[in-house]
C-alpha cells in the first residue's frame, strides 16, 4: 500500500473517532478499545519521517478525542492513557479547542 494511501485512512480513522467521541457525556469502553488499539497500531506502523510531518496536526486530533474521552471515561483510563501516548504536544486537552481558521482558507 502507498504511504500516502496509508496516511489518508490513519487520518480518516482518527478524525471519524474525534468526531464521534466529541460531546458524549456517556461511552463504552468496550465499543472504542478495537477503535483506540487501531488507531495506535497504525500509527506505530508509520515511518517516523512521515509521522513527523503531520504530528502537530495529529496533536490537535487526538488531544481533542482525549479530552472527549477523559470527560466521559476518566483521564486515567486505559483508553485514554493508550491515545495520549502517541501525542507529542499535549498542551490540548480540551474537545472544544478548534483551530478557527484552517491552512486553506483565505
Amino acid at each position: 500500500m502507498h504511504v500516502y494511501t496509508k496516511i489518508y485512512e490513519f487520518a480518516a480513522t482518527v478524525g471519524a473517532f474525534e468526531g464521534y467521541v466529541y460531546g458524549k457525556n456517556k461511552l463504552a469502553a468496550e465499543d472504542l478499545s478495537n477503535w483506540v488499539r487501531n488507531i495506535v497500531s497504525a500509527y506505530q506502523h508509520l515511518p517516523p519521517d512521515v509521522k513527523e510531518k503531520f504530528q502537530a496536526s495529529l496533536d490537535g486530533t487526538l488531544g481533542r478525542a482525549a479530552g472527549s474521552l477523559a470527560s466521559a471515561l476518566g483521564e486515567n483510563h486505559e483508553l485514554t492513557t493508550k491515545l495520549k501516548s502517541i501525542i507529542s504536544d499535549s498542551s490540548i486537552k480540551s474537545p472544544d479547542d478548534f483551530q478557527l481558521k484552517k491552512w486553506f482558507q483565505e
